[in-house]
């Protein structure tokens, strides 16, 4: 894909369509738009050429705003905290780069992280300038993840995700349940629910899927085995709580805590231990495991 604007630093430039609306200059639609930066950081942007039409032409303060067109602009995210954990590429080819992801690094831009995560931090050390991630990790979540850098293939290993042939184990350590009998598979219906980051549990058909079993005790406490068979947000995270045993350090599940902010002292104990499928070019079995422990 050309994009007016190179990748800077590791990071590509972010896309707006302008939407139907009565401002009158561009600088007035940027301000409204977005509330969170300031008109002298806009400015001082523009003047640098930061922001450019889709033709690369230098957008101005004071050019009409043209409704339907598309910009582009370079995000910056002010005070953006280091994190101190290294990832690990555990394989590349022509196709995938695939990599052992630590904890508290989120994988794409959003929020107050930008330089700050996976994509970006890959991007600027190996110049991919496709490169993309095509599965979901949670930001606490540590383990292996799965990034396409060719545009030709990136269809044939999503689809993999689509037609459920990628098989994925997760481990995690979460309070013994005496009661309990495992192995056992756990299914339930989720939506999305509230905050907007949550998901929820309702009565209905079921469109989730984990298969769990205890690997290990270690006290009042286990390491379990987790093999989810379909992909919902959070799955684990709500099949571990709904069961009386939330995933040690988990803030959002089975309640919402005060927001960790920069603490890195507390880990969720989550790890996507590995990921096997059959390579969809060659038909070799493909098998990526993290190093990590909990």
């Amino acid at each position: 894909m050309n994009r007016p604007l190179p990748i800077r630093n590791g990071v590509s430039p972010s896309k707006q369509y302008l939407p139907a609306g009565s401002w009158n200059f561009m600088l007035e639609f940027l301000q409204q738009y977005f509330p969170e930066v300031g008109k002298s950081t806009w400015i001082a942007r523009m003047h640098k050429g930061e922001v450019v039409d889709s033709k690369g032409l230098c957008i101005m303060p004071d050019d009409p705003y043209r409704a339907g067109a598309q910009i582009y602009y370079y995000r910056e995210v002010e005070g953006e905290v280091p994190i101190p954990f290294e990832e690990i590429i555990l394989f590349q080819d022509e196709h995938l780069l695939v990599v052992d992801k630590p904890q508290f690094l989120p994988v794409t831009p959003s929020g107050r992280y930008l330089h700050e995560t996976l994509l970006v931090r890959l991007k600027r050390k190996y110049q991919l300038e496709h490169l993309t991630p095509i599965h979901r990790l949670d930001r606490e979540t540590a383990g292996v993840i799965l990034f396409s850098h060719n545009p030709d293939s990136r269809g044939a290993y999503q689809s993999l995700f689509h037609k459920r042939k990628i098989h994925k184990v997760y481990e995690a350590i979460a309070a013994i349940l005496p009661e309990q009998m495992f192995p056992l598979t756990y299914r339930s219906r989720m939506v999305a629910g509230e905050p907007f980051f949550r998901m929820q549990e309702v009565h209905g058909e079921a469109n989730s899927e984990t298969h769990i079993e205890i690997l290990e005790k270690r006290g009042e406490v286990a390491l379990y085995r987790l093999r989810p068979v379909t992909g919902k947000k959070h799955q684990l995270r709500v099949h571990m709580a709904a069961l009386g045993s939330p995933i040690i350090n988990d803030c959002f599940y089975p309640e919402l805590l005060a927001e960790k902010g920069e603490d890195l002292s507390r880990p969720l104990q989550l790890l996507a231990r590995s990921i096997a499928f059959e390579d969809p070019y060659n038909g070799c079995d493909r098998y990526f495991e993290s190093g990590r422990v909990l």
